[in-house]
């Protein structure tokens, strides 16, 4: 079906469309024609999934300047699946109507544990073990080792991938995750560095909210998306939660524990470098006189930890001079961690805001709020300089620098809060520090101002005019669709 929705041809693969569907195609037509952000409400089963690609994918094909990209995010890899099939869908009724296939392409992304088809890596059980098996055969030091020992094993997909896969690309289509692992095994490349380079310049990505919300993952897979994309949270009733989570942090005396055993694991490591080559660390040590920009030079597979919200400013200054050196940087994270401990030994609920606690660790321990800024870039510094490939060990000593961080680069929108017992186990002691963020629109706010269009659509979105408030933003649309009830329906009977 061929419809005229406020001048602009929009294909539709079925015969028949709701009256709900063409008006909320004319509202979405409204903010992308205004170049602002909308909230959408339609009920679930009207078909609000064909009627955002269909008018989309026409709005990119009729304005290719104004909008170049369209990123669908979706919370689960089964909601993924499902929309890649009904843009698949679109694409064969392009192909019908116009006699020649659309010179578009679109693909999902997802983690290595769903992409990965490595005979050994795809058969461990977590994603983590995955990300730490793949990480293994290909960063940069181990593909080093490997040109002078050929007894380093590697990645053959990847390694196949690198040499031909980034000048061949693959061919306008639709692709789902098993697509992608097909083409990984008909040319020997690896599905999941195919799909993170191909994101870059395909015209449809379909991926989960983390890879824009989370800012550990956003800074990796998408950073360089272009401001002209148009960005859709499909199912986004609970995004506020999502945000939230994406800058909170839980501690437990357990985590505190093993990154107490992570800190000796380096300590022994860097006792290692400086007996076969000591220059590594002072390379370092210049390097982050320089500032974090520098130190940190992006390599697609080396990348085990990034960049929490941090300001710009902040990764041009240099390293302050206590955490510099390597071996004075674990001693400061030793005293954190020693005060941390401290502070989960209490009888009672405890609560309090980011400034209180710095003031509290300055007066305790003398740690300044400025050096807590870098913790995090300042691991990921010195883990790329060991060249470890031991993520999933780390965890929780990154997790203590995680929040080291994130406490002392916001003072507004978050609490601590250390409770001596966990909710899971009331009678028995075990204290837990939980640093929430309590404004969703910290996380998103990157979102909204980097992009032109930014789509907040659901089933459920009442009452409509609250998630511009708890998001921080200014919709140029606000609709809400109700169901026709005027078709044709099945009515069950219940039979007793």
């Amino acid at each position: 079906m061929k419809l005229n929705v406020d001048g602009l041809l929009v294909y539709f693969p079925y015969d028949y469309i709701y009256p709900e569907q063409f008006t909320y195609m004319l509202e979405l037509k409204r903010s992308l024609d205004a170049k602002g952000h909308c909230v959408l409400e339609m009920p679930s089963g009207t078909g609000k999934t064909v009627s955002l690609l269909s008018l989309i994918v026409a709005y990119l094909r009729t304005n290719p300047v104004d909008v170049t990209k369209l990123v669908y995010c979706s919370r689960t890899v089964p909601e993924l699946e499902k929309v890649i099939e009904e843009l698949k869908s679109l694409m064969k009724y392009y192909e019908q109507e116009l006699g020649e296939q659309p010179t578009i392409l679109g693909l999902a992304l997802s983690s290595r544990k769903n992409l990965c088809i490595h005979p050994r890596v795809s058969k461990e059980p977590t994603g983590k073990e995955v990300d730490a098996g793949c990480q293994g055969l290909t960063a940069s030091y181990i593909r080093t080792k490997h040109h002078y020992d050929s007894s380093v094993p590697l990645c053959s997909y990847f390694e196949a991938f690198d040499d031909n896969g980034r000048d061949a690309p693959i061919d306008p289509g639709v692709y789902n995750l098993d697509d992608l692992k097909d083409i990984g095994q008909e040319r020997g490349w690896c599905p999941y560095f195919l799909a993170r380079y191909t994101i870059m310049h395909a015209n449809i990505v379909v991926y989960s909210y983390h890879y824009l919300l989370d800012p550990k993952i956003a800074e990796l897979v998408s950073k360089d998306l272009p401001k002209t994309s148009v960005v859709v949270f499909d199912e986004a009733h609970n995004i506020d939660n999502v945000c939230i989570d994406s800058l909170s942090v839980n501690i437990t005396r357990r985590t505190l524990d093993r990154g107490e055993g992570n800190l000796e694991y380096l300590k022994g490591s860097i006792e290692r470098i400086k007996e076969v080559d000591e220059n590594k660390l002072k390379r370092e040590y210049q390097r982050l006189v320089e500032g974090l920009r520098l130190a940190n030079e992006e390599r697609e597979t080396d990348a085990q930890l990034a960049n929490p919200v941090l300001p710009d400013e902040i990764l041009q200054e240099a390293v302050p001079g206590n955490i510099r050196n390597a071996e004075h940087f674990l001693n400061f994270l030793k005293r954190f961690l020693e005060y941390l401990k401290t502070r989960l030994r209490v009888q009672h609920v405890v609560q309090e805001s980011p400034p209180s606690f710095l003031r509290d660790v300055y007066t305790k321990v003398c740690i300044e709020r400025k050096p807590l800024r870098f913790c995090y870039e300042r691991l990921h510094s010195l883990l790329r300089t060991l060249e470890l490939n031991t993520a999933q060990d780390l965890s929780p000593l990154s997790l203590i620098a995680n929040f080291a961080t994130l406490v002392s680069t916001y003072g507004k929108g978050f609490t601590l809060i250390i409770e001596p017992f966990d909710d899971r186990a009331p009678t028995i002691p075990n204290p837990v520090l939980h640093f929430r963020c309590m404004d969703a629109s910290v996380a998103i706010k990157p979102v909204f101002d980097r992009f032109q269009t930014v789509i907040i659509t659901s089933g459920t979105l009442s009452p409509l005019d609250m998630y511009p408030k708890i998001l921080d933003f200014r919709p140029v649309t606000m609709a809400s669709f109700t169901m026709t009830l005027a078709r044709t329906c099945i009515c069950p009977l219940v039979r007793f």
